[in-house]
């Protein structure tokens, strides 16, 4: 099953680590730390227009990647719990 998490992009439902609401979640230290060092490390994707309001941390073959969305994160999460098939 894979997840859409805004503009063309589609990730595997398993990849996805957590998901992670932009607004409250930049509050936390460590939060913060991680978004900082995967921007560093050139591992971030943004897929929004004006501000992220959601992140989808996941985790794959090629290590992690952090993918910035415009989506909210209910929106996200409902997505990720329904599955969309890749075929739909």
């Amino acid at each position: 099953m894979y997840v859409h998490i805004g503009q063309d992009f589609i990730v595997p439902t398993k990849s996805i680590v957590c998901i992670i609401d932009m607004d409250t979640s930049t509050w936390s230290k460590h939060t913060r730390a991680l978004v900082q060092r995967l921007a560093r490390e050139g591992r971030t994707v943004e897929l929004f227009d004006d501000l992220p309001r959601a992140g989808v941390l996941c985790a794959g073959e090629l290590g992690e990647h952090l993918y910035l969305s415009g989506l909210s994160s209910a929106a996200l999460q409902k997505r990720a719990e329904q599955g969309v098939s890749a075929f739909a």
